[in-house]
C-alpha cells in the first residue's frame, strides 16, 4: 500500500514538472519560426535591373516607321556585344522592344545573341507590370524612344529628375537596380 501511494505522489509530481515545461518547448518552437521567417525573408530580397536604351540611328527619310541606318545597325551589333552574354552574372532573362522596326531591330542582334525572342510591348504601364512580375530579381533590358525612355527609367526608379532626350542623341544607356527593400538606383552612361 505504501509503495502504491508513493507511485502516485511521484506521478503527480511528474504532472506538476510537465506544465513547467511546456513554456521552454513553446518558447523553442516560437524560436525556430522566427529564424525560420528570417531566412525565408532574406531569401526573397532580391535585385532586378533595368536596363534602358533609346533605338539606335535610324533611317531618315518621310516613311512612318523607318529602318535603322548603317551607323544605326553597327550601334545594334554594339549593344549586343555589351548585354550579350549567355550566362552568369549580369545576363540578361528577357528583351523588350515597341512594336516599331527601329526598336525591334535595335534589340533583335542582342536577342539573337543571347537566344531570346523579343518581347514587344508598346503599351508602358502592361510592361513595367511584366517585368515587376515575371522577371523580379532578373535582368531585363528594354529599347524604347526618346520620348518613352525618361518616362520608364522615372517610374521605375521613382524619379522625377530623369531628363529629357534630345531627338539627336542615341548613345544613353541607363541602368536602373530596383532593391526588394530599399530605393531605386539610377545609372546613366554611354555606349
Amino acid at each position: 500500500m505504501r509503495r502504491k501511494i508513493f507511485l502516485m505522489k511521484k506521478e503527480h509530481r511528474e504532472l506538476r514538472r510537465r506544465p513547467l515545461l511546456t513554456p521552454l518547448w513553446l518558447s523553442a518552437v516560437m524560436g525556430i519560426a522566427a529564424v525560420a521567417a528570417v531566412v525565408w525573408f532574406i531569401a526573397g530580397m532580391t535585385t532586378t535591373t533595368v536596363v534602358v536604351v533609346r533605338h539606335a540611328e535610324k533611317e531618315l527619310g518621310s516613311i512612318e516607321d523607318p529602318p535603322l541606318s548603317t551607323v544605326g545597325e553597327q550601334r545594334a551589333q554594339l549593344l549586343a556585344r555589351l548585354f550579350g552574354e549567355r550566362s552568369g552574372p549580369g545576363s540578361l532573362a528577357a528583351v523588350f522592344s515597341t512594336s516599331t522596326r527601329r526598336t525591334q531591330s535595335t534589340a533583335a542582334p542582342l536577342a539573337a545573341r543571347l537566344g531570346l525572342a523579343v518581347s514587344v510591348e508598346s503599351d508602358t504601364d502592361k510592361l513595367l507590370q511584366q517585368i515587376r512580375r515575371q522577371y523580379r530579381g532578373k535582368n531585363v533590358l528594354v529599347v524604347g524612344h526618346s520620348n518613352t525612355v525618361p518616362d520608364i527609367v522615372g517610374r521605375l526608379s521613382h524619379r522625377d529628375d530623369i531628363p529629357d532626350m534630345s531627338e539627336l542623341k542615341y548613345s544613353t544607356i541607363y541602368v536602373v537596380t530596383i532593391p526588394s527593400l530599399g530605393r531605386p538606383s539610377v545609372l546613366r552612361l554611354s555606349y
